[in-house]
Order: structure tokens, then sequence, then C-alpha cells
């Protein structure tokens, strides 16, 4: 069975850092591409960051480009995001998820508990 679970969310005010981590069992992490979606309430889930299976192949949405980093660790079966420079339109659930998404391509209901982030003053 798929498990991602997520943690490391939290509250940070504007220009703040977070960096949540998802741990993954169940299937070959090291074989399977990854990515992090985020849902922000009212909304649709909307694609972050997605990255290959060694580490390589990496794309951001636009909005968080230039602020977010993801990467992995294939001996840990974790996937992680550090988050820079946040703002108040980061604030969202983030998913983890597999497979290599793109904002072009439809999302799935994210499924887990995530990890809260909010950005706020």
């Amino acid at each position: 069975e798929v498990q991602l679970v997520e943690s490391g969310g939290g509250a940070v005010q504007p220009g703040g850092s977070l960096s949540p981590a998802c741990a993954a069992s169940g299937f070959p992490f090291s074989l399977t591409p990854m990515s992090w979606v985020r849902q922000a309430p009212g909304k649709g889930p909307e694609w972050v960051s997605s990255i290959g299976t060694r580490g390589v192949t990496i794309t951001y949405a636009d909005s968080v480009k230039g602020r977010f980093a993801i990467s992995r660790d294939n001996a840990k079966n974790t996937l992680y995001l550090q988050m820079n420079s946040l703002k108040p339109d980061d604030t969202a659930v983030y998913y983890c998820t597999t497979g290599f998404l793109s904002a072009t391509k439809p999302l799935s209901p994210p499924r887990g508990q995530g990890t809260q982030v909010t950005v706020s003053s």
C-alpha cells in the first residue's frame, strides 16, 4: 500500500522559511518521480514542483520558481521542499504525490493528510 506522510509545515511571517518533508513507503521510491502539490482554502489543487528519480530533472511552477527547492533522499525514501521568501499566497495544505506532474496536467484531488503552511503577519 502506497503511504505518503507529510510533515514540517507551520505558521510563519511573510519572508520566512519552512522545509516540509514527505516520508514514502509501500512502493519503489527510488524508481518513482515525485511531486509536490498544494491546495488553498476554496481552491483546486495546484502543482508546485516535480523531481525525477535521480534528482536531476526538476521543474517548478512559475509562482514558486526561485523561492522553493525540491529534493529527495532515495536512501531515506524521503521527499523535501525547501520554501524560502514565503508569501501569503503560499498559504495552503501541501501534499506530496507520485508522478512527474506539470502545470498543464490535470490534478487528482490530493490524498493523505498533507501539511498546513500558513503565511501571515
